[in-house]
């Protein structure tokens, strides 16, 4: 729509600063011609908009001109006040710089959507650190971000899921949060991998530099890692029938992971099929509901779950 177009060149001139009319009729989708249309139409409307010629030219806004934010509709004012508790925006040191903007935005907001803001903020929060978590910061913290920043080459000691900890040379990419854990994305050997921040048992930062790939793009890059992460990491699938009473407690323990089998129930106890990570975690998981779970398949998790059982009942001269 036209007003929205023109709510986008008054936002893009205010935040970039001088534009050319084809980088506007680029980032807009749109004609020089169209632009030049609707730079008259804002004139004529009162927005003090210039349009200068020749080299080094392009338009602009006046310098103390700032408009509000009259563009935003009511969902779109809803997303910007939801309630959060980020920690991660501490970690990096932008907490107090998020709570600065936080008061901008309201200040900037016309008065009716000054109760829109503050009804949603006191109805919904999204707090993404998870109930028991352990610190994921780095003694080398500062190292990692300056490395991150300025696209330093790193010499770094790492701990590896099995405990043995290898010297690595790195060109960190980005840091990542999820889930209130830190990662640092770092190229190794022309691949890219993702490293625990608080495994790293050393740090120093190289003098050299390096160059990022020229179509590297974080948000694409993660969104593909954590799915190829996902389809990996549920590898292993077993069947179970569960007395009903611990039904509850598997969805809660694998939300995403299991689907309801439709069966002939036997006691009232259900059949439910479940993706995991491995035959150990189906193993831990069948021991810790003993007496409330049958194996249905398959039969070789049977015979793993026999076979140590027996080995602690050895154990305790049982």
């Amino acid at each position: 729509m036209r007003a929205d177009r023109l709510l986008s060149i008054i936002l893009l001139l205010q935040t970039r600063g001088k534009m050319t009319s084809k980088v506007l009729a680029e980032e807009l989708e749109v004609s020089r011609r169209t632009i030049l249309r609707d730079i008259d139409v804002l004139s004529f409307s009162g927005v003090p908009v210039y349009s200068e010629g020749g080299h080094g030219g392009g338009i602009s806004l006046a310098e103390a001109y700032r408009t509000t934010l009259t563009g935003l509709n009511t969902l779109e004012v809803q997303s910007l006040f939801v309630a959060n508790n980020n920690e991660a925006l501490r970690d990096v040191g932008l907490g107090d710089a998020g709570e600065r903007l936080f008061l901008k935005l309201l200040a900037a907001l016309p008065s009716t959507h000054l109760s829109t803001a503050d009804h949603i903020r006191q109805r919904l929060m999204i707090d993404p650190t998870w109930w028991w978590h352990e610190d994921s910061i780095s003694p080398f913290w500062e190292e990692i971000q300056q490395a991150v920043y300025e696209d330093r080459m790193i010499k770094a000691q790492y701990e590896n899921s099995d405990g043995k900890i290898t010297e690595r040379t790195l060109a960190p990419y980005s840091l990542i949060c999820k889930s209130s854990v830190w990662y640092l994305l770092a190229e190794r050997d022309g691949e890219l991998r993702t490293y625990r921040v608080n495994r790293f048992h050393s740090m120093q930062l190289l003098d050299g530099s390096f160059t990022r790939r020229p179509d590297f793009d974080l948000p694409t890059y993660w969104r593909a890692h954590t799915q190829n992460l996902e389809n990996f990491s549920s590898g292993y699938h077993c069947t179970l029938r569960v007395h009903p009473d611990r039904i509850s407690f598997i969805k809660t323990l694998m939300p995403g992971r299991w689907e309801m089998q439709t069966d002939a129930e036997d006691r009232g106890w259900k059949t439910i099929a479940l993706s995991m990570d491995s035959d150990v975690q189906a193993k831990m998981l069948v021991f810790g509901l003993s007496g409330l779970v049958e194996i249905v398949a398959p039969g070789e998790l049977k015979e793993a779950v026999a076979a140590q059982a027996r080995e602690i009942l050895k154990q305790f001269d049982l």
